[in-house]
């Protein structure tokens, strides 16, 4: 806040924090963003990162009443700042560093509605690698997608047979070969996969770039859950979220 007001930093002034009201200072170099810094941040949120160049274009896809909103829980004295709270309640979290299992599951507690956009530029070995069929396609309820880079299948009744080891089946075997495949879903490879994110439980987006967010999706199956990526244009996202 400058002279009351919610303003972007400006070289030379000192505000106030909208979250825990201490005093914050104008950082305009010619490196970094221009941003507010605390002078202390022993007071403010224990969730927040550096805001980037890349938090700062999703939030202007957004209204200025709907950019970092501010809770307090009475219950645990929590107070935290949401990147993008909504007038429909839901809470968008941008999340550009990693993030460890115990942070991750704390703000899905504190928020109730939340979605999490994640920059995907920022993982190692991420790879999107192929288009594949829906995986809830009603054609493949009786089959289980393998856990590899190459796109194959068991069918469940030998898994539920104990058949070992099932037989392993690709899309151009006989069974499967009049299966579509879709534009609208990928396979990925992930080779130092962040553990956290694989076990979330709220709406997770990945950002790579471009005009599209791939939404990380698990289809549930008794060999063992199979990870996937549904591609969701980035315009239709903020058109459904930010109310325009």
């Amino acid at each position: 806040m400058l002279n009351g007001e919610r303003k972007e930093a400006v070289k030379g002034e000192t505000g106030i924090c909208v979250g825990c009201k201490q005093k914050v200072i104008a950082k305009c170099g010619a490196v970094k963003i221009h941003h507010w810094a605390h002078v202390s941040l022993s007071q403010c949120d224990s969730w927040w990162e550096s805001e980037t160049l890349w938090h700062r274009e999703w939030k202007e896809g957004f209204a200025p009443e709907f950019r970092e909103v501010s809770f307090y829980d009475e219950t645990s004295q929590e107070f935290h700042r949401a990147d993008i709270h909504t007038s429909n309640g839901i809470t968008i979290e941008l999340q550009n560093s990693a993030i460890n299992t115990d942070e991750l599951q704390s703000r899905e507690r504190f928020y109730p509605k939340l979605i999490w956009i994640v920059n995907g530029l920022k993982f190692k070995g991420f790879k999107v690698v192929k288009s594949i069929p829906n995986p809830l396609d009603p054609l493949l309820q009786h089959y289980e997608f393998c856990i590899s880079e190459h796109l194959s299948l068991m069918r469940t009744k030998d898994i539920l047979t104990e058949k070992s080891p099932p037989e392993i089946l690709t899309f151009y075997h006989e069974e499967l070969n009049n299966i579509p495949f879709s534009t609208a879903f990928y396979s990925f490879s992930w080779r130092n996969p962040h553990q956290s994110w694989l076990n979330a439980s709220c709406p997770i987006f990945i950002d790579l770039g471009g005009h599209f967010l791939y939404r990380l999706r698990k289809r549930h199956q008794i060999s063992s859950n199979y990870s996937y990526l549904q591609l969701v244009s980035k315009k239709d996202f903020i058109k459904k979220y930010s109310g325009r």
